[in-house]
């Protein structure tokens, strides 16, 4: 499989980037990003209605379960009684979370702690899985390009996704 990749960004274009969107990349993610990135990934450059898109979704599918699945934590506290109510009540919690940061599809990134070696999830409504488990992993396995970096022994837990993909509240 041939992959054909971007060409790197500057660092103007990285600091442009974070600030557009509100973002902070990891530092493994700012080195991968000033080298090169496989063209099926966002470009930081010109996608900016799909990365704004991305950046919803998290928050749009976990507000679809609410609405259509009864999804609703027992930490999030009692389940407000109309859907603006829930909606609004969400959104507080999502905001409070660490961000996602895009990488290709409903891959994500998150951007907190900003350190290296976060997991990649994959995100779809309420269905969160571990997709890699750190960016080098998760390009190495995507790319089928060899991994040149050790692949942490553990999981990095991440504040509120990692609920999901480890399924704690169940």
């Amino acid at each position: 499989m041939k992959i054909e990749w971007f060409e790197a960004y500057t660092p103007k274009e990285l600091d442009r980037a974070q600030d557009m969107y509100g973002l902070v990349f990891p530092p493994d993610l700012m080195a991968f990003l000033s080298e090169r990135h496989p063209l099926l990934h966002y470009d930081w450059r010109s996608d900016n209605e799909a990365i704004r898109t991305m950046l919803r979704w998290p928050y749009e599918g976990l507000l679809f379960d609410v609405e259509n699945n009864s999804l609703w934590l027992p930490d999030w506290g009692n389940r407000p009684v109309t859907a603006k109510l829930r909606a609004s009540a969400l959104n507080e919690i999502v905001d409070a979370a660490p961000k996602l940061i895009p990488l290709c599809g409903h891959r994500y990134l998150p951007s907190d702690p900003a350190e290296a070696d976060n997991p990649v999830f994959s995100v779809y409504q309420s269905d969160i899985i571990y997709y890699g488990t750190n960016l080098h992993e998760y390009i190495g396995r995507e790319t089928h390009l060899p991994i040149t970096v050790p692949v942490p022994a553990e999981l990095k837990p991440i504040r509120f996704w990692s609920q999901f993909a480890d399924r704690t509240f169940d």
